[in-house]
């Protein structure tokens, strides 16, 4: 199994900050629920054992403090292709040190992180419109997966 010994203090980072950078994708995608969306990332994160098999290298990530890439973006393009890239970059090493098992959880761990940002408020006017997550979050969302090198969960229905 693969833990937090395994890593460089520097590479332990990068693979925190994986799925912080997810849950800011999707916040910043669609602007008016980053607070309550906020609260959902950190609620994702104390229930993601429920989500997730016997997984130490999971267990460490979720015990840890979420990691924030301190990096300013200057427009939401900039944030994107940087969040992108930190999921890309934490699935290669992960790919290098960890078991084909873990690298899966890992990437279930982060889409299903920001499929719950995503829900964190009803889109629409006052939330009349029922849809759970509008159509900008969905796209990070795939956006996310594909970074990853999975498959976005499917939409469910409203």
């Amino acid at each position: 199994m693969t833990g937090k010994t395994d890593f460089t203090e520097e590479e332990w980072k990068l693979v925190l900050q994986g799925p912080t950078s997810a849950g800011l994708l999707v916040v910043a995608s669609d602007p008016g629920g980053s607070v309550r969306e906020s609260f959902s990332m950190a609620k994702a994160y104390a229930e993601a054992r429920k989500d997730h098999g016997d997984s130490e290298l999971l267990d460490t990530i979720v015990s840890a403090k979420p990691e924030v890439d301190r990096t300013r973006a200057h427009s939401r393009e900039e944030l994107k292709e940087h969040s992108l890239q930190h999921l890309r970059d934490a699935v290669a090493l992960l790919e290098q040190k960890a078991t084909p098992e873990e690298v899966e959880e890992y990437k279930q761990f982060i889409v299903n992180l920001a499929e719950r940002v995503a829900e964190a408020r009803k889109e629409g006017f006052l939330g009349l419109s029922g849809e759970r997550v509008s159509s900008d979050e969905r796209a990070a969302i795939e956006q996310i997966a594909e970074a990853l090198g999975t498959e976005a969960p499917e939409r469910k229905p409203e």
